[in-house]
């Protein structure tokens, strides 16, 4: 018989769930565009030098275009020295303070940089106005980077995923779209004069802004870090920067992905320094400069979020290939509008513009998307999957040390170097074709062949350039397709 007073039997426990990865952390709105508000600030430095520095050295402080060349070049030297030496401190500071803001600070004064470079005393002219600017532009550099490398490595610091880092790198798109576009516009339009005087009144004007905009981002980064959470670089992490550029080295998807980036800053700078020239010389029409300038760079401020939304469909890389293509392909493309010039020459060439502009949008977004993505595969033992798999960069902790400061470092090294090299070459095709300097914003007539070499610099060279970028970012597998 049965016991009535026996307990009845209880269930087997079910068993218990898998524990599943915690979801990863997400910025609100507001602190991602007070952190992408510094990239404006970063588009005026960028995009002001780049676009007209070439042009009023030859143009108005009458220096041949080869030696202006090298007044831009020279001061790289510089920077690729200096960028991963300071990737290296910032990884030191992060280590120490819990951040990377100290460095930031120096950011507040790279407008005095600016206003400087383009307040050229009256008695300068020839080399020795080019040994002012280049003086000024190599102080300038060292603010920007100072600024630049701890910025930039602020996304590869959050305890966030793979998209969540696309999300944020959209943010700051967007914004360095509006410095871009606003400094494209605006300079072009303020210097319009052709003197030494509205290119100083432009300066100090652009030069408001960017000290504006560094103070919002310091605040940015801190509620950016708060928000997704800091993750400091690993005591075992490499504490010289011999070792650091050792550890990117060795990183055959970080190689392939820093020689595209290289090839194709060079290509996009060298447009931007090639627009004047061509706006002046081959369609007659100064004004034009700012106009091309907001259809290159308008589109760009709405093709970020459709960008982003396509990489989930087909992942950064293939979106990054064909944004190379497309641009490659456009700059062929510009050789029909400047030759026919005129009212139809004109509307063709806007119509290029615009769709190379919507490519220099994805150019942006991916590379310095997969930038981060990089770093963190670095951090996870090169396993990038695992990162993908876990969710967040809670992975990377577990996995290994933090090489950000490293990676940024020579990755802003190379951002430098493309920026000098790209208006390096278009001076040199000036200078082969036999270009003629002038002073005052005076237009000097060219002969046939210096008008050539002026088209065929802003048209079959940023094409072959951009198709070696191609070739190299091929060679990276770094990408996966969640």
């Amino acid at each position: 018989m049965t016991d009535p007073h026996a307990r009845p039997e209880q269930a087997p426990p079910l068993p218990a769930r898998p524990e599943q990865a915690p979801p990863s952390p997400r910025a609100g709105r507001r602190t991602l565009t007070l952190y992408a508000t510094g990239s404006v600030g970063m588009g005026v430095w960028v995009t002001v030098p780049g676009l007209l520095l070439l042009y009023f050295l030859t143009d108005v402080l009458g220096v041949p275009a080869a030696v202006a060349g090298l007044a831009l070049l020279l001061p790289k030297v510089v920077d690729i020295v200096v960028h991963p030496l300071l990737g290296s401190r910032s990884d030191r500071q992060a280590r120490v303070h819990g951040h990377r803001r100290r460095m930031m600070r120096t950011g507040l004064l790279l407008g005095l940089a600016m206003a400087a470079m383009f307040t050229v005393p009256g008695q300068l002219t020839g080399a020795p106005a080019a040994l002012w600017v280049g003086g000024w532009l190599i102080i300038g550099n060292l603010l920007f980077a100072a600024f630049q490398v701890p910025y930039l490595t602020t996304p590869s610091d959050l305890l966030v995923g793979y998209h969540e880092r696309t999300r944020v790198f959209m943010f700051r798109m967007a914004l360095l779209t509006i410095g871009l576009l606003g400094a494209g516009v605006a300079a072009p339009a303020l210097a319009a004069g052709g003197g030494r005087g509205d290119y100083t009144r432009m300066a100090l004007l652009l030069a408001g802004a960017m000290t504006a905009s560094a103070a919002v981002a310091l605040r940015g980064v801190r509620g950016l870090t708060d928000a997704c959470g800091f993750r400091p670089p690993d005591p075992r992490a490499g504490h010289s920067t011999l070792a650091d550029l050792r550890i990117a080295r060795q990183d055959r998807n970080f190689r392939a992905l820093v020689a595209s980036y290289l090839f194709t800053g060079t290509t996009t700078h060298l447009f931007l320094a090639a627009l004047p020239y061509v706006t002046q010389y081959l369609f007659h029409n100064a004004k034009l400069t700012a106009l091309f300038m907001g259809l290159f760079l308008g589109p760009a401020m709405f093709a970020g979020p459709a960008w982003t939304a396509w990489s989930r469909r087909i992942g950064k890389q293939r979106g990054l290939l064909l944004s190379q293509a497309a641009f490659a392909t456009g700059s062929l493309a510009l050789l029909p509008g400047a030759l026919l010039a005129g009212g139809v020459g004109t509307a063709l060439t806007a119509v290029v513009v615009m769709a190379m502009g919507i490519a220099f949008s994805g150019l942006q977004l991916f590379a310095f998307s997969m930038l981060s993505d990089a770093v963190n595969a670095a951090n996870a033992g090169g396993s990038f999957d695992a990162v993908n798999a876990a969710g967040s960069s809670d992975a990377v902790n577990a996995a290994g040390s933090s090489k950000a400061g490293a990676y940024t470092g020579v990755w802003t090294a190379t951002e430098a170097t493309g920026t000098a090299v790209g208006p390096y070459l278009y001076s040199a095709a000036l200078a082969l074709g036999g270009f003629v300097s002038s002073t005052g914003g005076h237009t000097t007539a060219q002969s046939g062949t210096a008008l050539n070499a002026l088209l065929l610099g802003f048209t079959v060279l940023p094409a072959a350039l951009m198709a070696v970028a191609l070739w190299f970012q091929r060679r990276c597998t770094l990408d996966r397709t969640p």
